[in-house]
């Protein structure tokens, strides 16, 4: 399972202060060198956090691989059709949002996202859809021709019972195989951690999952590199089946 580490926050941090502090292009070199296979942003129609030099240095300096989180309008698929990320994952968004709250409405949408992907798919760019692990809208992502599902794993990450996180867990894992059986590539993001990444990593239909607010907290302690290092060795063992404790702050 490959980590992707998503730098909106570092620029949450810059944005406090309206400074150039911290940059989150060095942030993603950290992660590239502490051993994430992907470095995700999203540029926001508000420009919230990440800013329009912040993607298009990324699309220059990132060595691994550049998912360009985004909603499905006109200004921002206008810039990622122009810097080609190696990934588009549409994604819902709201203004007063403080992160994205659910997956994308795929059936109110099915015509938007249809044409998106259309664009995305003329210049090369493969188009993910962010969607709550529900049957119909997986098999619609397969109608309309999506490359990638990224599975959203709040729910899983919010519940208040074991019971309940298991319930959201047998959702995910039905949800990816269902994924898999239709061809379609699977991600898996939103509110995971160190401490509730262990059942994510045993689903082998999951080829990357993305982690941000999480190991950026844990970075305020620890440090960037180390922080993106103790989740990529989670994921590694996890997803070998090693029972082992959580690394230590």
């Amino acid at each position: 399972m490959r980590l992707g580490i998503n730098i909106d926050h570092v620029a949450t941090i810059r944005e406090a202060r309206g400074g150039l502090e911290p940059d989150p292009v060095t942030a993603a070199h950290i992660a590239e060198f502490a051993g994430a296979e992907a470095i995700v942003c999203h540029l926001r129609e508000d420009r919230r956090h990440i800013n329009d030099r912040d993607v298009r240095l990324l699309r220059e300096t990132v060595k691994t691989k550049l998912d360009l989180e985004m909603a499905a309008t006109e200004e921002i698929i206008s810039i990622a059709l122009d810097i080609i990320p190696d990934l588009v994952t549409l994604v819902p968004e709201k203004r007063q949002e403080l992160t994205t709250e659910s997956g994308l409405d795929i059936i109110g949408n099915r015509k938007t996202l249809q044409t998106a992907i259309q664009r995305f798919h003329k210049k090369d760019i493969p188009v993910s859809l962010f969607l709550d692990p529900v049957d119909e809208y997986i098999r619609l992502a397969h109608e309309i021709d999506a490359d990638f599902i990224e599975i959203h794993t709040g729910e899983y990450a919010n519940a208040r019972t074991i019971q309940e996180a298991s319930e959201q867990l047998e959702k995910i894992r039905h949800g990816a195989e269902l994924a898999r059986s239709l061809d379609l590539g699977v991600n898996a993001g939103h509110g995971l951690n160190y401490a509730n990444i262990k059942p994510i990593a045993r689903i082998t239909e999951i080829e990357e999952v993305s982690i941000g607010h999480a190991i950026i907290s844990r970075a305020v302690f620890t440090g960037l590199e180390r922080a993106v290092r103790d989740m990529a060795d989670l994921l590694i063992r996890y997803s070998n089946n090693d029972d082992i404790s959580a690394p230590e702050d």
